[in-house]
């Protein structure tokens, strides 16, 4: 009989405990409980496909997947219907958490073809959006409200005198204000406590932007009221791109990332970086602070204190991508708005000390397709020569490089349109006991970037500038050792220029002239080009302002005949202490300021003309900041901008025409004040004659005082003679009998 349940004896001396090991299928099959579903994603948008085609789909999926974590095939749970087709979505297991995190980042919005885009968000999404009344069983369709016109922020543009704006820190205020010229500054806005740290322009003067403890908010609008607020909390440093559509916020102490927390997720937590999207207030990705080279202590065991490089994240021309450089390894372009890795692989340069993106979209010589491009440079290692080059992205091909020798240090200067880069290489001797200064100009848009080397320099460059939109530069050099001091070095100011050359092109950079035994270590162009300060900042001592025009009108020297430029000093001025000089975005006047954050005396603003006269100057406790807002790109064609140059005499007269009205208007403010003054006045002095007449009814006198003087008169109107009597009276009298 075969045996059942019920003939079974009832101890057979088996015991299962002691007897079997379930131990590994235990830890195959036990549930993480710790863990949870935090490792799940769903992805939806996925194309519907037959049942037979799902496996083809997955790992066609699996490619995607992989790319920011780890996943496998049995992992991913693809639901089919009763019609045995796919439900266009799917259920995700990474290996980690933070895969999952990164999946949900990386991934969403992505295109997985052509016709489809996928969705990724963490499956316990559903535990943080559907808890219990949080969403209702039963649709209802939402409240639609009713439209309600924004403000428009760029309505200063519309300002019928085309005046600009400028922002004032001083104190614990901020205020925005007109520009009036002469005249005291119209004020927009002035509010306390706007901010806490500093205020900041976007590039394109769309919004200000104030920083608090608790992040940084942007302000704007007729009515400044505020447009987004990133809760990075303690922010150190800002920086937008160049198009206002992306911002990187820094702050030293990393961010400690709370539980259900509604902006940051568990990626952030340790992190320094983060860079918003500034349309949505959204965060794009988070990055820690890179440790800097070099020694942590110095020869006595003390902390060495480094300075933090800024901007760490560089924005191309077009806000297409993002990069950050690893100094002596590598550098990651990110791809906007997603924050991919270009490739999804770095760019690995050995030595690599820093790398600028080219300021304009370049438009080289023979490339029709679309570029941007970067230029890096590295020092010498061993026997390898220093190296320049330049990259283009998005293909990573080196399109130019130059060794370079016997290399102290290099700076990158990319003129305004990206036509060219210099690269300013300061040379040691062979004995390493001096130093001199090459320019290694690289002509971007000549046909295989030709380089022009100026080897002319004697001593070392401490400054350079290209005039913006123009092919001529200035620099200061010195020959003394630049260190921190009192008193500034003996310095020299040195103005270059392409000669003219027949046909088209630009002919060899030239030397208009050089200016001896100046204190001068900054230079500041205007926006527009043409005129250009060359000042002394920073110092107690030396102060000196010098306004210069590179297209003088008046007679040309016969030795720069040959040179695109016409050197001429318009004035000098100077302003005690001095921090800070800013053109405005017309390159009209320019504001020389002092900040209470440099020293505490004098502190302020000069507001001067681009040809150096002085218009104004306002003395401030506490001031800290002046700031012009910035202007947005001309919408005119380059046509019409030829066109409005050709006829600029004839508009400059509507101008003054306008400018002398101004003035009669203000002259005429003056008089009918005046007016406005001697009309209170006579009424005053009407209203107390009338209480004088009041009071003399009273006392029985005529009200007219001249009365009295008619009855002091004799009848004829003669005066009336005054005869004085002296009486002598007698009251006591008495007699005594002195001994």
């Amino acid at each position: 009989m075969a045996p059942s349940f019920d003939n079974l004896p009832e101890d057979d001396g088996f015991d299962s405990d002691e007897e079997i090991d379930f131990s590994d299928l235990r830890e195959q099959h036990e549930v993480n409980l710790e863990q949870g579903l935090d490792g799940f994603v769903v992805v939806d948008g996925l194309p519907i496909v037959p049942e037979d085609s799902k496996q083809k789909l997955v790992k066609f999926l699996m490619k995607k997947l992989n790319g920011v974590g780890k996943t496998k095939e049995d992992a991913i749970f693809m639901p089919v219907n009763e019609n045995n087709m796919t439900e266009g979505y799917a259920f995700v297991e990474y290996e980690t958490p933070q895969q999952a995190v990164a999946a949900t980042k990386q991934l969403h919005g992505t295109a997985l073809d052509r016709r489809h885009t996928i969705a990724v968000n963490k499956l316990t999404d559903i535990e943080r959006y559907g808890r219990e009344g949080r969403i209702d069983d039963e649709y209802h369709p939402p409240d639609i409200e009713p439209f309600t016109p924004k403000e428009h922020l760029r309505a200063w543009l519309g300002d019928p005198n085309s005046r600009d704006q400028f922002a004032m820190y001083r104190g614990e205020s901020v205020g925005v204000f007109w520009n009036r010229k002469k005249e005291v500054p119209e004020n927009i806005v002035d509010r306390a406590h706007w901010t806490e740290v500093f205020v900041q322009w976007s590039p394109l003067g769309t919004y200000l932007a104030t920083t608090h403890a608790k992040g940084v908010q942007l302000w704007g609008g007729p009515s400044w009221t505020r447009q987004t607020r990133f809760p990075h909390p303690a922010p150190n440093m800002i920086d937008f791109s160049p198009g206002e559509k992306f911002l990187v916020t820094w702050s030293f102490k990393p961010i400690e990332v709370e539980e259900d927390d509604p902006v940051f997720t568990i990626e952030e937590d340790g992190k320094n970086y983060i860079i918003w999207d500034v349309a949505t207030g959204k965060v794009l990705r988070s990055f820690a602070t890179h440790d800097l080279p070099g020694p942590t202590t110095d020869e006595n065991g003390m902390p060495v204190k480094k300075k933090i490089p800024w901007p760490a994240f560089k924005w191309s021309a077009d806000d297409k991508y993002v990069a950050r450089m690893l100094e002596g390894q590598s550098i990651s372009v990110y791809e906007l708005p997603k924050m991919t890795l270009l490739d999804k692989t770095t760019i690995k340069i050995e030595g690599v000390k820093d790398f600028e993106w080219a300021p304009a979209t370049p438009q080289r010589d023979g490339v029709k397709t679309y570029e941007q491009l970067f230029c890096y440079w590295t020092p010498e290692i061993g026997s390898n020569p220093a190296k320049v080059g330049l990259m283009s992205i998005p293909p990573k091909e080196i399109v130019r490089t130059r060794n370079l020798f016997n290399v102290t240090d290099a700076k990158l200067h990319w003129q305004s349109q990206a036509s060219y880069i210099c690269v300013k290489v300061d040379r040691h001797s062979k004995s390493k006991k001096s130093l001199a200064t090459n320019l290694e100009i690289f002509r971007v848009r000549e046909k295989d970037i030709p380089v022009e080397v100026v080897d002319s320099i004697k001593d070392t460059v401490i400054n350079f500038a290209w005039e913006p939109k123009g092919d001529r530069f200035v620099l200061i050099t010195t020959a003394e050792v630049v260190v921190p001091q009192a008193v500034p070095p003996k310095t020299s100011v040195s103005f270059l220029c392409p000669e003219k050359i027949k046909g088209p092109g630009v002919g060899k950079f030239k030397l208009i002239r050089t200016v001896d035994k100046k204190n001068s270590n900054a230079i500041y162009w205007s926006p527009k080009g043409r005129f250009v300060i060359v000042a002394t900042v920073h110092s107690q001592q030396s102060y000196d302002l010098d306004f210069w025009d590179l297209d003088f009108e008046g007679e040309k020297p016969e030795s720069d005949r040959d040179l695109t430029a016409n050197l001429q000093l318009m004035a000098t001025a100077d302003h005690y202490g001095v921090t800070d000089i800013d053109w405005d975005p017309t390159g009209r006047y320019v504001a020389t300021s002092a900040s209470v954050w440099k020293h505490t005396m004098e502190n302020g603003y000069h507001l001067y003309d681009f040809k150096g006269e002085l218009l104004r100057e306002e003395h401030i406790d506490k001031f800290k900041q002046f700031l012009w807002r910035p202007r947005p790109p001309t919408l005119l064609s380059r046509e019409e901008q030829k066109q409005i140059r050709k006829n600029l005499r004839e508009y400059s007269k509507d101008f003054e025409e306008e400018d002398r009205i101004a003035d009669d208007k203000e002259k005429g403010a003056v008089v009918e004040e005046r007016r406005r003054m001697l009309s209170e006045w006579l009424a005053w002095r009407e209203n107390e004659l009338e209480e004088l007449r009041a009071d003399r009814r009273e006392m029985g006198l005529p009200e007219d005082p001249e009365a009295d003087k008619e009855i002091e008169n004799g009848p004829d109107g003669e005066e009336a003679a005054v005869v004085e009597e002296i009486v002598e009276e007698i009251v006591d009298e008495t007699e005594e009998i002195m001994p």
